[in-house]
């Protein structure tokens, strides 16, 4: 039985410092769980809901979005989970929904077992990233919504868009890594990514068939690059860079009637309508329990147990965090910094407290 209290990592008001504090353990309403949490991935959004009061829609507040632990509690309805099993989900930024604690709520129409090939740490890098990645080429077509591809957790879904060609900017970072293995799952070929040449490996065993090297080849010079490989425009652009400069290329680089996905502000295209030439932006938001995006999401993660144990999904490389929820703000410092490449940071929610 899950305890009353719990050690949490709090942002006590908007904008202040984290503070590993002590707050209440939820109790799962019908449709959710209760997960003792093992690992917690950290990401770039933690930064920014501490740093700049976005998202979190009270205090004190709870981030952390991609969680993987074991079943404590089971609410009203829920069929598909028991206690005892090892899960891993994304969180919802509700500080009961949040990681960066030692239990946490969890909705269980959105949510997978962990297979017995991968350790909590691996499955707790895959939430955030691949739904990230996920909804901006499957979740149906809005302002803040997707491509609309057609799902490889579909029938007749893998290699759906076979030959036809993709470019992922940033292929090493966990959004592109995903980006990749679904563009592997749908078909498409060639892959090509950029990135720097020490994780060139990293890329091309997520799916990459060409990795350019972002050192040789600024972005001003990458449709160029492109067409070496392709001999033309490429009809799906994932730039899970978004830099000004990359969104520039990838809107040179892209096809009429194409779209490209964008995870920061869109500085190309306007999102949700389409181009003179039918060449249209996606920004995309990559939460799964986003209302628009609730029935793929939940597809999705009907299929992920079975990705993730016959390796069609992989997780990102783990490096782990020290001190459990003490040591997460100087981690997410090294993140905000751009310090961290190719690797996850993981930390223990249970350890040291």
């Amino acid at each position: 039985m899950a305890p009353t209290k719990q050690k949490a990592l709090l942002i006590p008001e908007k904008l202040a410092d984290f503070i590993v504090g002590e707050r209440a353990v939820p109790t799962p309403g019908p449709g959710f769980v209760l997960v003792k949490i093992i690992a917690a991935a950290l990401n770039p959004v933690d930064n920014y809901i501490q740093k700049f009061g976005v998202f979190a829609p009270d205090y004190p507040a709870v981030v952390g979005s991609d969680g993987a632990g074991i079943v404590e509690a089971v609410g009203e309805g829920v069929t598909n989970l028991q206690v005892g099993d090892k899960v891993v989900y994304q969180c919802h930024w509700v500080a009961d929904r949040s990681t960066f604690q030692q239990y946490g709520l969890a909705d269980a129409a959105r949510i997978a077992k962990i297979p017995d090939n991968l350790s909590f740490e691996e499955a707790a890098t895959i939430p955030l990233g691949l739904g990230t990645a996920a909804m901006g080429m499957y979740a149906k077509k809005s302002a803040r919504g997707g491509a609309e591809l057609y799902p490889p957790w579909e029938e007749d879904g893998i290699g759906k868009y076979s030959g036809q060609a993709i470019l992922v900017t940033g292929g090493s970072s966990s959004v592109g890594q995903f980006a990749i293995q679904l563009a592997k799952l749908s078909g498409f070929g060639p892959i090509i990514t950029t990135a720097s040449p020490r994780n060139e490996a990293y890329c091309k065993a997520a799916g990459a068939t060409h990795v350019i090297d972002y050192n040789t080849v600024p972005y001003a010079e990458l449709p160029a690059a492109v067409r070496a490989i392709t001999g033309g425009p490429v009809p799906f652009v994932y730039d899970a860079i978004s830099s000004s400069e990359s969104q520039k290329a990838s809107w040179e680089i892209l096809a009429p009637g194409g779209s490209v996905v964008i995870t920061l502000t869109p500085e190309v295209g306007k999102p949700g309508a389409e181009a003179e030439d039918g060449k249209r932006t996606v920004w995309v938001f990559g939460l799964v329990h986003q209302e628009e995006n609730q029935e793929v999401g939940g597809r999705m993660y009907a299929k992920l147990t079975e990705f993730m144990a016959t390796g069609a999904l992989k997780p990102n490389k783990v490096e782990l965090v020290p001190n459990g929820l003490a040591g997460i703000p100087a981690a997410l410092d090294r993140l905000f910094a751009g310090k961290v490449s190719g690797v996850k940071l993981v930390a223990h929610p249970q350890e040291n407290v």
